[in-house]
Parts: structure tokens; C-alpha cells; sequence
């Protein structure tokens, strides 16, 4: 296990900062292409090229246990192995969404994009500029696997290769492995005790902290066990067997051998 090296002493802990400051404050335009360049290159987009940046970064600063690192490896392997073996795409253009939600339910994905995604970068941010390096240490496994999802969801939802239900378990894979990681998180969080003279900025900081960790657990179990499960992967496997039963009705031959067993059964 190496040793921990003082954020504010390290070159490394200065580029998660001048990162993380980028992400805030730099050109956030998640529709914009790369110009001038065509192919697979061409249709990167700048959110995915930033969420690139943050797992290289978060990678190499080994504030990542091994675990979580190996485990968007395992999750592609096992994902692309699907999409051989057992669900193979029946559609040559990517497929329409999965889930259409209304209002509230993009409400619902907004609160979780700011409870998981940037009020944890902000919390990482402001454990730099703090010195507070278990915070730093807590949050930062579950923002790399975030990280890694939506970068995942992203690349492989604009490529016919992947049919839905293998579309469908990749927030399924990353969302339990996280609740395991935000419950670390929770734990360091809540171990944690302040001395009963410490400063009001202390104190605010300390709960919102633990605050935020039991928030991302309780969002993220709800997501699971009232949305992911019963309702979003049965939708992706009714949707997948729908269009695999068109695919096969529009083979050329299809009616005809339909009707030839129809007789057979008949006589």
C-alpha cells in the first residue's frame, strides 16, 4: 500500500485541483463535437472528453483503490461479452431511449446529477482547498465510478453494437457497485469527530458532508430498487424482444415459412 502524499505538497493533488476548477468553470458544452475531425474522434463530445480527463487524473493519483479501478474493466469485458453471446444488437442504428419520463422525471434525473455528480466534486474541491484529505479520499472512488458510467452510457448508446437490455445493465452494474462505495463513504463520514471547540466553518463542513454521503445512498438505493430493477430493465427486455420479433417478421422468407407451419399444424 503506498503512502500518502500531502495533497497540497503534491504536482498530482495541484492537476486534480486545476481540473476540477476547469470543469466548473471552462467550456461545459456537452452537445459541442470536436471540429475538423471525423470517425470516432469526431463524435466525442466535449463532457465526454472532460469525464476522459477526470478518470485518467483520478487514476494516476491513487486516491482509487484497485478494486474500483479493475472494475469498469470487468464491467466492459462482461457487457461486450453479452452483446455476443446472449443479446446481440438486431437493429444496424442505435435504438430509441429506453425510458421516456415527463417532468417529474427529469426532475428526478436532475437531482440526481447535482446529489452524485457535482455536489461531490464540490465536495472533493473544497477538501482540497481545506486539506481535508479523508474527505478528499472518500468521495473521490464514487465519482470515478460515475464517471466511468456515464462515459460508458455515453459511448455505447450512439452505437447500434449494443442492444438495449445490454444498454440497460450498464447503470444497473455501476449502481451497485457504488452503493458498496458510498457506503465506505458513509462510514468515514460518520466516524469522523470533530473536538467540541472547533470553529462554525468546521462544523458546517463536517455535517455537510455526512449529509451528503447518506443523501447519495438513500438517492441511489431508491434508484436501484424502485427504478432500475422493476421497472427500467423490464422495459429494456420487453423493448429488445419487440424489435427482435420485427426484425425476424421483416427476413425475407419469414411469412412464408410462418404460413407453411400454420398448414402443418392445421393438418
Amino acid at each position: 500500500m503506498c503512502a500518502w502524499i500531502p495533497l497540497e505538497e503534491s504536482h498530482m493533488g495541484l492537476s486534480i485541483k486545476l481540473f476540477l476548477v476547469a470543469f466548473f468553470a471552462g467550456n461545459f458544452q456537452p452537445n459541442r463535437q470536436l471540429p475538423g475531425m471525423g470517425g470516432v474522434m469526431g463524435s466525442l463530445r466535449v463532457i465526454e472528453l472532460q469525464l476522459v480527463a477526470f478518470i485518467m487524473v483520478f487514476s494516476a493519483s491513487g486516491l482509487v483503490p484497485l478494486l474500483d479501478l479493475v472494475f469498469p474493466a470487468f464491467a466492459t469485458v462482461y457487457l461486450i461479452a453479452l452483446s455476443r453471446l446472449c443479446f446481440p444488437s438486431t437493429m444496424a442504428l442505435p435504438s430509441e431511449e429506453i425510458f421516456k419520463g415527463g417532468r417529474l422525471f427529469q426532475l428526478y434525473l436532475l437531482v440526481g446529477t447535482t446529489v452524485g455528480l457535482f455536489l461531490p466534486l464540490a465536495y472533493v474541491l473544497g477538501g482540497f482547498a481545506r486539506g481535508d484529505e479523508q474527505a478528499v479520499r472518500s468521495a473521490t472512488p464514487h465519482l470515478f465510478l460515475l464517471s466511468f458510467q456515464i462515459l460508458t452510457e455515453n459511448v455505447i448508446s450512439g452505437l447500434g453494437l449494443f442492444s438495449v437490455p445490454v444498454r440497460a445493465l450498464v447503470p444497473l452494474l455501476y449502481t451497485v457497485r457504488r452503493i458498496f462505495v458510498v457506503l465506505d463513504w458513509v462510514s468515514d463520514v460518520w466516524l469522523k469527530t470533530l473536538p467540541p471547540s472547533a470553529p462554525l466553518g468546521d462544523v458546517a463542513w463536517f455535517w455537510f458532508g455526512r449529509s451528503l454521503a447518506v443523501a447519495n445512498l438513500g438517492y441511489f438505493s431508491i434508484n436501484l430498487f424502485c427504478f432500475l430493477i422493476p421497472r427500467f430493465l423490464p422495459r429494456a427486455f420487453e423493448k429488445y424482444f419487440r424489435e427482435r420479433k420485427t426484425a425476424e417478421d421483416k427476413q425475407p422468407g419469414s411469412s412464408h415459412c410462418s404460413n407453411v407451419e400454420a398448414g402443418r399444424k392445421a393438418d
